[in-house]
């Protein structure tokens, strides 16, 4: 009788554990990326006795010692993805995990919420851990915003034209046309279009203007049969200026320009041309393919790195560290890929994924849990009965 007591034992302890599982599962409701744990129990045989059955046979009777928590399993199903307002807030809509970096340490993640740290790097609110990203050689590192805060500027070379210069018009301009020199410097142009037909048909006197309306170059645009004269449908102009090397630019009239008469009106537009100042970093984005894209304020974009996405083929090996992280040491070595690569799913930016504990789920496990440890208090005080019966009838004796 003894041993039932410790067996009941046993079970308060091991359903003691239970208890404590189920109270973590329940506590982290709201906590993202968390992955619930299922409390296992084992059953326990350490004796056992022979006694004889069928002649020539022995028969084994096994006697339990009871039970013990003999593990926890994780819960990877997917939780809930939330939408947020951060531009770096990550995460995965499939199997795979985030991998952060300390030091030469890798842990991993299913969701977070980055900024750029005091150091340049993008790195995770909660923890300091940096994000990594996977280069085109497979390895892993670091994402560094180091050198990309600011967009240097790009002299321009070439502005292009398209639309009609009708004949009918007797002048014409377009305004307000922005050229950047070698330092970012930005100039405002007027451009200016009169006729030149009375020497040449189909001729015209292209006029550039600068800020204070200072004429910068005169050249002719040749048409023939409405559409600009190989040869001469381009013209080259330079601006000169204090704070920056000589500009020079080309007008190029060649493609999708036509002369043809549309009374007075012409549309004649700048339909592209190249050179930007100097910008300032402005927004970070995560694109469908992972790749961390910088937009900045002069119109450009630049790639950070790919951010990497790991797989594992027993996530089960992985060991939860708090923080929404998990540790690999015992796990297989895992495979990272981008978003979209086999086994790791999508990564999703301006979203978390929050817990996936099933309330109802937890308090049935709770009743049980409950259930089992007033039956185990109960074998121990039956117990404990029997035995003082023992005492009694020996007393009597």
């Amino acid at each position: 009788m003894l041993e039932s007591i410790y067996i009941g034992m046993s079970g308060l302890t091991a359903y003691a554990k239970g208890l404590q599982t189920i109270s973590n599962n329940v506590a982290n409701l709201n906590t993202a990326g968390f992955k619930t744990s299922t409390p296992g129990f084992a059953d326990l045989y350490y004796g056992q006795q022979f006694a004889r059955g069928e002649p020539g046979a022995m028969n084994t009777m096994q006697f339990g010692s009871g039970v013990e928590y003999g593990y926890s399993s994780l819960n990877f199903a997917q939780g809930d993805l939330r939408v947020s307002n951060g531009q770096l807030d990550l995460a995965i809509q499939g199997k795979g995990f985030l991998t952060l970096l300390d030091g030469d340490t890798a842990r991993y993640a299913r969701t977070g919420q980055f900024a750029v740290g005091n150091d340049g790097f993008i790195e995770d609110k909660a923890t300091g851990l940096k994000l990594a990203a996977l280069s085109a050689s497979g390895s892993l590192g670091p994402i560094s915003l180091a050198g990309k805060q600011i967009s240097p500027p790009q002299a321009t070379t070439v502005i292009r034209f398209s639309d009609n210069l009708s004949t009918g018009s007797t002048s014409f301009s377009i305004p307000d046309v922005d050229v950047f020199d070698a330092n970012g410097g930005k100039h405002t142009l007027t451009i200016a279009f009169a006729p030149d037909s009375s020497i040449v048909p189909g001729r015209w006197q292209v006029t550039v203007s600068d800020e204070n309306n200072i004429p910068v170059q005169q050249g002719t645009l040749q048409f023939n049969g409405g559409i600009p004269e190989p040869g001469r449908d381009r013209i080259d102009f330079t601006l000169t200026s204090a704070d920056a090397p000589p500009l020079t630019v080309t007008l190029d009239f060649s493609t999708g320009v036509t002369g043809f008469s549309a009374g007075s009106f012409s549309s004649l537009r700048v339909s592209d041309k190249d050179g930007y100042g100097t910008g300032t970093l402005s927004s970070m984005n995560v694109d469908v393919d992972g790749r961390l894209v910088l937009q900045y304020s002069n119109g450009q974009t630049d790639e950070l790195g790919t951010i990497a996405l790991a797989s594992f083929a027993n996530p089960q090996q992985l060991v939860q560290q708090g923080n929404g992280l998990f540790d690999a040491s015992h796990a297989s070595p895992p495979q990272c890929r981008t978003s979209n690569g086999a086994g790791v799913g999508q990564l999703l930016a301006g979203a978390t994924e929050a817990s996936n504990v099933d309330l109802s789920t937890e308090f049935g496990q709770l009743i049980l849990i409950q259930r089992g440890f007033q039956a185990s208090s109960q074998v121990i005080s039956t117990a404990n009965e029997m035995i003082m019966q023992l005492f009694q009838m020996r007393g009597q004796g």
